[in-house]
């Protein structure tokens, strides 16, 4: 499969809506058997009434080249598999195809997940990663297969063309995609949804989780992080008082979370906390957040479908503002922010974002929250200097030492180790690479270290590597921890000399601290 930064966002090639609105009578119809390329074109009537269930995993699956591929067997006459649909009152929803018609259309459109149909449904907040994929497509289209346009421009002045350009322009003006139809209620085309795709390019336990579960508060509500409150409105049933409020906390959480996006090699420090936006990257970071979030004292983590399905949006509005009390915590300039530098926490020694690193260390804030542990971050405050030290000088070894446990153990393990890293510091205890191997669990197992590369060429990870070493060197301190500052998202201006004491608002007696170290620290 694809890796999930090289795939083609068609998700707003065909609208959703809900399964569940649709119930009634459903009088009889005249179906068709085949659905032409030239019916998928803004305006066409068809077009207009096809929807996905709501339901659908996003149609962001395909590689550049499984796209260019259906569109040269479509131009070809080679087989297609058909399309599944079925009737509702009022439109006609993709039980499978998705892809297949979503590609077509995205043709016909020229946007492959960065035109005009995808601007208006992402509200213009489309990713780099998506408009790289976008511009990939288009190129091995014009390179492999040709434009719809430049097929149209053929169509009306065929005089002078090759014989091979009028077989294919024959092909594509007769043929469509084959279709077949499920009769049935609403329950019957819900069952026939998963029992079809559960085969093909069957769901991943991420998917059908979401996919089940979409009611819950959630998977409703990282969807709207996901996309920023933007795209489906997959809680649009709420009333819309509710609906707003879910869309601004979205938004907020969107930005404290994957703000500024992520170029590589890496030349600013500048990094986002959540790493990559990418939907089908983000989504589990996003789900695991939310539920730490959730965690109450002395909980274990709940699991998505532990929580009730939400009939009004409270449910959801609640999860996202948990996840903002958590995050706020780490990141921003609100009064209690630790302001952790995601260079160090959250990042591995070549620029790579860690989701392990970042998960362990939210699990633990998480947890010191949950539990009202108001002295944790005290005694992380006075160790801070010290605790980035060994992030930096050790990440090889941390980021090797996460690789060798199971990756669904890693965010625990991550969690711990840096508890028992803040503990031992506590005690004034010194740290070697032993020592955090012990805190590892993984006392007695040879750990390898840092490797050499045999290659001559810098490669874009060795490139993101020096500039953070070089960076860090660099970076801003804490007057008053000691520890790094992250500038451009968390800091707080602070007055040397005390107003009570006399101190001026003036730059000469004015300091950047962390938020927490402001107004918890300096008394």
């Amino acid at each position: 499969m694809a890796s999930k930064s090289n795939l083609v966002n068609l998700d707003a090639m065909i609208k959703r809506a809900d399964f569940a609105t649709s119930d009634g009578d459903v009088s009889s119809f005249e179906t068709f058997n085949n659905l032409p390329a030239r019916d998928l074109e803004s305006g066409a009537p068809i077009v207009s009434l096809l929807r996905k269930p709501d339901f659908q995993r996003e149609t962001s699956h395909w590689s550049p080249e499984q796209v260019v591929s259906l569109l040269e067997s479509y131009i070809s006459g080679d087989l297609i598999p058909s399309v599944i649909l079925w009737k509702s009152p009022t439109y006609l929803f993709v039980i499978d195809g998705g892809h297949r018609l979503s590609v077509i259309r995205a043709w016909l459109e020229d946007d492959y997940g960065d035109g005009p149909v995808s601007h208006k449904l992402f509200g213009h907040d489309i990713s780099l990663e998506q408009k790289k994929a976008a511009e990939k497509t288009r190129k091995l289209i014009k390179d492999r297969v040709g434009s719809w346009a430049y097929f149209k421009s053929l169509s009306s002045d065929n005089e002078d063309i090759t014989d091979d350009q009028r077989r294919k322009l024959s092909t594509l003006m007769t043929r469509g995609l084959p279709v077949q139809w499920v009769k049935g209620d609403t329950d019957k085309a819900e069952t026939s949804f998963f029992n079809i795709n559960m085969k093909g390019t069957p769901l991943d336990d991420i998917e059908e989780m979401l996919l089940r579960n979409r009611r819950r508060p959630v998977p409703i509500a990282a969807r709207a992080i996901i996309r920023a409150g933007k795209g489906h409105r997959y809680w649009s049933a709420f009333a819309s008082e509710k609906t707003h409020i879910i869309e601004s906390e979205a938004l907020s959480l969107h930005k404290l979370l994957f703000s500024p996006e992520i170029q590589k090699p890496i030349r600013t420090l500048d990094l986002p906390l959540g790493g990559s936006k990418g939907v089908r990257n983000a989504i589990e970071v996003l789900i695991d957040i939310l539920l730490i979030a959730c965690r109450g004292q002395q909980e274990s983590l709940k699991k998505v479908g532990d929580f009730c399905e939400d009939a009004d949006g409270d449910l959801t509005i609640n999860v996202l503002r948990k996840a903002k009390r958590l995050i706020v915590k780490i990141t921003g300039n609100g009064d209690g922010s630790l302001g952790l530098h995601p260079a160090i926490y959250f990042y591995g020694p070549t620029g790579r974002h860690s989701s392990a690193m970042f998960l362990g260390t939210v699990s633990l804030i998480g947890e010191k929250i949950s539990n009202n542990d108001k002295d944790f971050f005290q005694k992380f405050t006075q160790i801070r200097p010290q605790l980035e030290e060994v992030l930096i000088l050790y990440k090889s070894l941390i980021a090797t030492i996460l690789q060798k446990h199971i990756s669904q153990n890693r965010v625990i393990k991550h969690h711990k180790f840096l508890d028992r890293l803040v503990n031992s510091l506590n005690s004034g205890e010194s740290i070697g690479e032993e020592k955090l191997i012990v805190f590892s669990d993984l006392e007695g197992k040879i750990i390898a270290g840092d490797y050499k590369r045999a290659s001559t060429r810098i490669s874009e990870e060795e490139k993101s590597k020096l500039f953070i070493n070089v960076a860090l060197n660099a970076a801003l301190r804490c007057p008053i921890c000691h520890g790094y500052l992250d500038v451009e998202k968390s800091v707080s201006y602070d007055h040397i000399e005390r107003v009570r004491d006399g101190g001026l608002g003036v730059a000469g007696n004015c300091q950047l601290t962390h938020p927490y170290c402001n107004q918890s620290v300096k008394c």
